[in-house]
């Protein structure tokens, strides 16, 4: 087997997980597929996977393989398409992460729409309640909200999205309505616990002003849509993505709370591995998602891009 068949044979492993959805997808047994790997690590001098009865879990030298390699395979690809002197239709697998409420709420209907446009690509979509690392667990496209702390990912945003300040009117009307951050520490607030080091700790900017608050309430959750539910009881103060509350806000069961203050961006993005070169089926994606959510990139009243 020559390196560029190796490289896509690692790269296909990886995206599909197993050694035998890999061999089937080659035409070959899970036996071979195996002696496959072992060879090219032989070769390559280094373990690129870590396996065990049930995963595979990619190594450092693996990650590093992996991103490399399929910024190479995007540049023959590219290389190619300009040689045939149009573009390569779409095709094959593509492996989407999302989050869990986003990713259903929005990236799963965006989804479908690609596959009506691109017949021949195949979408595996994988919801978790925390962003996964693309290159160890072989993705292509990630969906993330807010902070990108990984610099090696190539992003481009796709929608504009804010944290609010919001509480049910029955919460306010027996609590009162905090005028100012600091007040926002007399009265219950609901906490999503994400991480220890963060949990509670809101921050807040009003021009030239920042304010960071410590707050506490009777409720706390991992789950989002569950810290709404409370919120939408009247349990409390909540803070919370635009894209998720805009509907109640419009409706009148959540009003904003200290709508002068603005809390961390929260912008949408699609991220990627390659930043120069990317293979057909990422970029149609990446520019179907640019397209799809191109109203909510707009300025316009509050609350009506969601």
């Amino acid at each position: 087997m020559d390196n560029f068949s190796d490289l896509a044979f690692f790269v296909t492993l990886v995206k599909r997980g197993s050694l035998a959805s890999a061999a089937q997808q080659f035409g070959i047994t899970p036996s071979a597929a195996s002696k496959r790997l072992t060879a090219l690590e032989t070769r390559l001098g280094v373990r690129l996977l870590n396996r065990t009865t049930r995963r595979l879990s990619v190594t450092q030298e693996g990650e590093a393989y992996l991103a490399q390699g399929a910024r190479i395979l995007a540049e023959l690809e590219e290389l190619e398409q300009g040689l045939g002197g149009s573009r390569v239709a779409p095709r094959g697998l593509l492996r989407v992460n999302a989050t869990l409420g986003f990713g259903r709420r929005h990236v799963a209907p965006a989804v479908g729409a690609f596959l009506l446009a691109c017949p021949e690509v195949e979408v595996q979509l994988e919801l978790t309640d925390r962003p996964l690392n693309l290159a160890e667990a072989g993705f292509d496209v990630g969906i993330r909200v807010g902070d990108l702390p990984d610099a090696r990912l190539a992003a481009r945003p796709i929608a504009h999205n804010r944290r609010l300040l919001c509480a049910a009117p029955r919460y306010l009307a027996s609590h009162g309505e905090p005028a100012s951050p600091r007040e926002l520490q007399q009265h219950r607030c609901i906490v999503i616990r994400e991480s220890d080091a963060t949990y509670g700790t809101w921050h807040l900017r009003s021009a030239s002003r920042q304010e960071t608050v410590k707050v506490r309430g009777p409720a706390s959750t991992n789950d989002g849509e569950v810290a709404l539910g409370w919120a939408l009881q009247g349990h409390g103060i909540l803070m919370r993505s635009e894209w998720e509350v805009a509907p109640m806000l419009r409706s009148g069961r959540l009003r904003q709370v200290l709508p002068d203050w603005e809390t961390p961006p929260a912008d949408v993005f699609a991220v990627f591995l390659t930043r120069d070169h990317l293979t057909a089926k990422v970029r149609a994606f990446v520019d179907f998602l640019a397209e799809h959510f191109a109203a909510h990139r707009m300025a316009g009243a509050p609350y009506s891009g969601w």
